[in-house]
């Protein structure tokens, strides 16, 4: 399993409210995405930044998905230029929903 770590910068990168609005008009696109095994929105308020976590069944899956025009999307919905940072998931503690 292969990880991603898309960072916002805190000076200049998007607040609460506008990483909650993106998070929600684009979720729907990851449902069921093929290699993707999950996805979290996040936002540390403290630090004021947010990050975006992928959980990807390979690196080769990973690293297709984040095209130079992706990041330009991306940047483009959140207003500024984010830094990717690609890591191996080494072990996953993944506990059911109760």
């Amino acid at each position: 399993m292969f990880g991603v770590l898309v960072r916002f910068p805190e000076a200049g990168g998007p607040d609460r409210e506008q990483a909650a609005k993106v998070a929600a008009t684009v979720r729907s696109m990851f449902d069921g995405m093929p290699g993707l095994r999950t996805k979290a929105f996040t936002f540390d308020q403290e630090a004021g930044r947010a990050t975006n976590i992928y959980l990807w069944r390979s690196e080769d899956e990973a690293r297709a998905f984040f095209t130079d025009e992706l990041r330009d999307r991306v940047t483009e919905l959140y207003g500024s230029t984010p830094t990717i940072e690609f890591v191996e998931i080494l072990e996953l503690v993944d506990n059911p929903a109760e």
